[in-house]
């Protein structure tokens, strides 16, 4: 039971980091990229802590890349160790592992999003 938990809380943790460079860091960008910068200067105005945030950019993503990293080599480190025997223990932790991955790989998925829109469009605007 404690396996289940500790994969929850590092699903969660890469969500959560993945999740935080999309705010600081990419939505202002694609805002400005579709031409809403007046909905951007309208978030600026309702969450001013979003200018203080943008600041440490380039600290929030490599923290961010640095936690995704260690996940997924836990999460691929977990991938061999065993499961109980137990029916319905076994597919708890199946399904936890299932779930853990697919998680995993949406925080990713959000990460690269996230960076695109962060550091390589803005090159080419």
């Amino acid at each position: 039971m404690n396996n289940k938990q500790e994969s929850s809380k590092l699903g969660l943790l890469t969500l959560l980091a993945s999740t935080s460079t999309l705010i600081c860091c990419a939505l202002p960008a694609l805002f400005v990229a579709l031409g809403a910068g007046a909905t951007f200067a309208s978030m600026v105005n309702a969450f001013p802590q979003l200018v203080i945030i943008s600041h440490y950019k380039i600290y929030i993503s490599v923290v961010t890349l640095i936690i995704l990293v260690v996940a997924g080599l836990l999460i691929e480190k977990s991938k061999n160790d065993p499961c109980p025997v137990d029916p319905n223990l076994r597919d708890i932790c199946l399904k936890t592992r299932k779930r853990t991955s697919n998680i995993y790989y949406v925080s990713v998925g959000i990460f690269m999003f996230a960076s695109f829109f962060t550091y390589v469009l803005p090159e080419y605007l």
